[in-house]
C-alpha cells in the first residue's frame, strides 16, 4: 500500500522502525586509518576479514572498546608490537571489549590487527535491530559502512573521518563497488577477483557492496557516473543514471564540484535499507531504481557526497548541519525541476517534520539515540528548515555563496553549529546572526502568528495606508517576515522586521487591501492549524512503522481533531483498518478521505484504489472495477497509483493468506 511508499515520509519511516540504542559515551579514541583485506563468499553466506586498525587514544587506555557486528567472531588480535590482546564480546551493543596490562597513555597512536570471520545473513546479527546492514548473499552482497562489519569505535559514526586501504575478493562472476581508486581487478585462487581500493582523503570510506552486477551503464556523453545493477533492473537503468547525471550537474553547479567527480551508483537489495552513501558511492534499493518517483531520494542520497563527505559533522549534536543540508539540497532540486509549487509542497512535508519532535534544542540532539524517530526528524527536517530560513535571511546569492564558502573552508574536515555561525557572519558583516542561530539551534517550538490590521484611505487620490500589528507567542523571536498584500489592483510583497511578541508595520498601497498574508511562501517554521494536522498524521506513521496500530489510531485521531475534514488522517485511518482487515471500517474511512478536503491530491487516487482492492477481496469485482476506473481517471500516478489500478482492473487483487 501507499503508505511506506510516500517519499516525504521514507526516510523518517525508516528511523522510525530502528530499536533505541545506548547514548553515546565519552569518546576513548579516534580511528584514523584501515588497511582490510575480505573475502566474500555467498555461496556460505561468510566474510572473512584482516583488519589494521590506527587509532589514537583520547584517554588513558585501559579496556578499550570496539564495536563490531555480532555475526563477526575475533580469531587473533595483535598489538603493535605482535603480541596478542584477549577480548570480551559484548552481543547486546555489538562491541568488544579488551583489558590490557599495560595502558595506552592519552594522545598515542597504535595500529592493532584484528582477523575475524563469520556468516552474515540479514538483520538478525545488525547493530541496528531489525534493520540489514552488513549480509552476504547472492545476487548481491551488502558490507555498509554502518554495519560495523569492521572494528569501529563506539562513538565515532560518521564522525571519525578515516582513511582506507582495502582488497576485497569476490567469486569471478561478481563486480565490487567502493571508495577511492581502483586498481586493475585481479585473478586469485583461479575461482575469484580481487579488487582494490584506495581512499586518501580522511572521510567515511566504509561501504562496499558487490554482485552479479551487468557491466557498468553509463549516462551518454558522460563517463564519470555509472551504475551497477542486476539483471532484473536493467529497464530502468538508463532513465536512472540520466536522473543521476541532471542532478549531479545541478549540484555541481550550486556547491561546487565535490571532493570527486566519480559516481559508482549501485543497486542494494529490497530488503534492506532504501538508500546508503560513501565516497563516490550511492546505493539505491533495486525496486527504487525502477521506481520513477525515485527523484528525492536520489538527490538526498547524491547530496552527501558534499554534506556528510566532503564535511561532516564534528559531533551528534551537529549532525543536523549535514542531514539537513541533504534535505534540503533535495527540496531545491524538486525546486529546479519540478518548479516552486512541489518546492512548497515538499517545505510543508519538512516543516511537519520539523515540529513532530521538537522538544529538545538542536545543539543537544547528541543525548538521543541516534537512529530514533526524534533524532532523525530533528537532524533531517528541522536542520533543513534551518537551512531554509538562513536563505529567505540573506537571500538566494549569499546563500549560495555561504554554503560554497562552508564546503571550500572545511573540505575534508568536520564542522560544528558554531563553524556555520562564523561562516555567514564572516561574509554578511552587516547581519548580526546571533539571534537567528540562537533561536533555531538554542531553542525549541515555533511561532504561531496572528496578524491584525486597520486600513486607512489616504486624501489627494494617494491611496491607502494599512497600519498592523503581527503578534507571536515567542518572547525572544526576531526575523524578517513577509507580507503578501492582495488589492484592488496589483499584489504587492512587503518585508516586515518582527522582534518579541507584538510588532508593528505600516505599508501604503495604491490598491484597498482585500487580504493581508503572513509568509505566504512558507520560508519560516511556524505552528499553524495545517501544521498541527500534518505533524499528528507523521507521528502515526511513525507509530505504524513500529508496529504500535493503537498509538497510531490516537494521532490520526487528534489530525481529526484539528481539521475534521483531513482527508489525509482520514485515507491513514483506513490504511490502518486494511491491515487489521476491518474492511467495512476501512471503507468508510477511504470515503471519508473521499469527501474530505482533498490534501494533499494523491489521496483520492490512493483512496480509489485502496476502495476497489476492497470490494476485490469482498467479492465485488463489479465495484473493484469502478474504482480501478475512477483512480485511472485521475489522471495522477503519485507513487504509480494508476499503474496499480490498471494491474487490478486485469486481474482481481489477492491478499496473501499469511499477511498480518
Amino acid at each position: 500500500m501507499f503508505s511506506l511508499r510516500h517519499l516525504a515520509a521514507a526516510l523518517a519511516l525508516i528511523a522510525a522502525a530502528l530499536p533505541a540504542l545506548a547514548a553515546p559515551t565519552r569518546p576513548q579514541l579516534r580511528v584514523t586509518s584501515y588497511t582490510i583485506s575480505a573475502d566474500i563468499d555467498p555461496a556460505s553466506t561468510k566474510l572473512t576479514a584482516t583488519a589494521q586498525v590506527t587509532f589514537t587514544a583520547l584517554d588513558d587506555l585501559t579496556n578499550p572498546v570496539f564495536e563490531l557486528n555480532n555475526g563477526l567472531a575475533l580469531s587473533k588480535v595483535t598489538d603493535a608490537t605482535g603480541a596478542a590482546l584477549t577480548s570480551e564480546r559484548l552481543t547486546a551493543n555489538s562491541t568488544v571489549r579488551f583489558t590490557l596490562q599495560n595502558p595506552i597513555p592519552k594522545g598515542t597512536t597504535t595500529t592493532w590487527s584484528f582477523e575475524y570471520a563469520g556468516t552474515l545473513t540479514g538483520s538478525d546479527t545488525s547493530p541496528v535491530e531489525g534493520i540489514k546492514l552488513a549480509a552476504i548473499a547472492a545476487p548481491i552482497s551488502i558490507l555498509l559502512y554502518p554495519g560495523r562489519w569492521f572494528p569501529m569505535s563506539p562513538t565515532g559514526l560518521y564522525t571519525d573521518r578515516f582513511t582506507a586501504q582495502m582488497k576485497i575478493r569476490v567469486p569471478s562472476d561478481e563486480r565490487v563497488v567502493g571508495s577511492g581508486a581502483v586498481g586493475t581487478p585481479v585473478s586469485v585462487e583461479g575461482s575469484k577477483t580481487e579488487y582494490s581500493f584506495n581512499w586518501t582523503k580522511p572521510g567515511f570510506p566504509g561501504t562496499i557492496v558487490a554482485g552479479k552486477f551487468l557491466a557498468p551503464i553509463s549516462a551518454p556523453g558522460l563517463r564519470n557516473i555509472h551504475l551497477y545493477i542486476t539483471d532484473t533492473r536493467k529497464s530502468g537503468g538508463l532513465d536512472f543514471v540520466n536522473l543521476a547525471s541532471r542532478e549531479f550537474e545541478f549540484m555541481s553547479n550550486t556547491f561546487g564540484q565535490p571532493e570527486s567527480g566519480t559516481i559508482n551508483i549501485v543497486e542494494l537489495p529490497e530488503d534492506s535499507i532504501s538508500a546508503a552513501w560513501g565516497p563516490e558511492v550511492i546505493a539505491i534499493a533495486g525496486n527504487r531504481i525502477v521506481d520513477h518517483n525515485s527523484q528525492r531520494l536520489l538527490a538526498n542520497t547524491l547530496a552527501h557526497q558534499w554534506f556528510g563527505s566532503e564535511i561532516s559533522p564534528a559531533t551528534l549534536n551537529d549532525a543536523w548541519i549535514t542531514n539537513g543540508m541533504s534535505r534540503y539540497a533535495e527540496l531545491m532540486y524538486t525546486e529546479d525541476a519540478s518548479g516552486k509549487t512541489a518546492f512548497q509542497n515538499a517545505v510543508g512535508d519538512i516543516s511537519a517534520g520539523a515540529l513532530a519532535y521538537d522538544t529538545a534544542p538542536l545543539t543537544t540532539v547528541g543525548r538521543l539515540d541516534p537512529f530514533s524517530p526524534q533524532f532523525q526528524s530533528m537532524t533531517l527536517e528541522k536542520g533543513a528548515m534551518v537551512f531554509h530560513m538562513l536563505r529567505w535571511e540573506l537571500g538566494d546569492d549569499a546563500f549560495i555563496k555561504f554554503l560554497r564558502g562552508l564546503l571550500s573552508q572545511y573540505t575534508d574536515k568536520s564542522v560544528r553549529g558554531r563553524d556555520v555561525e562564523a561562516v555567514v557572519e564572516a561574509q554578511n558583516k552587516d547581519l548580526n546572526m546571533t539571534p537567528f542561530f540562537a533561536q533555531w539551534l538554542d531553542g525549541t517550538g515555533a511561532p504561531q502568528f496572528t496578524n491584525h490590521y486597520t486600513v486607512y484611505r489616504l486624501g489627494s487620490n494617494k491611496g491607502f495606508r494599512t497600519i498592523g500589528t503581527i503578534a507571536q507567542d515567542l518572547d525572544l523571536f526576531r526575523m524578517p517576515v513577509e507580507l503578501r498584500i492582495e488589492t484592488d489592483g496589483k499584489t504587492e510583497t512587503r518585508r516586515v522586521d518582527v522582534s518579541g511578541t507584538d510588532s508593528t508595520y505600516s505599508v501604503e498601497t495604491f490598491g484597498r487591501p482585500r487580504r493581508i498574508t503572513l509568509d505566504p511562501q512558507n520560508w519560516l517554521l511556524k505552528s499553524t492549524p495545517d501544521l498541527a494536522v500534518k505533524v499528528a498524521v507523521l507521528r502515526g506513521q511513525q507509530l505504524v512503522a513500529q508496529g504500535d496500530l493503537t498509538g497510531a489510531l490516537v494521532e490520526y485521531q487528534k489530525a481529526l481533531d484539528s481539521n475534521k475534514n483531513s482527508s489525509l488522517a482520514a485515507y491513514r485511518i483506513g490504511e490502518i483498518f486494511f491491515q487489521q482487515r476491518n474492511y467495512q471500517s476501512a471503507a468508510n474511512s477511504f470515503r471519508d478521505a473521499l469527501r474530505g478536503d482533498g490534501e494533499p491530491k494523491w489521496v483520492e487516487v490512493w483512496s480509489h484504489v485502496e476502495l476497489g482492492r476492497i470490494f476485490d477481496i469482498t467479492g465485488q469485482r463489479e465495484r473493484a472495477v469502478n474504482e480501478y476506473r475512477l483512480a485511472v481517471q485521475t489522471n495522477d500516478n503519485t507513487q504509480g497509483a494508476i499503474n496499480e489500478a490498471r494491474a487490478d482492473m486485469a486481474k482481481p487483487y489477492k491478499r496473501e493468506r499469511t499477511e498480518n
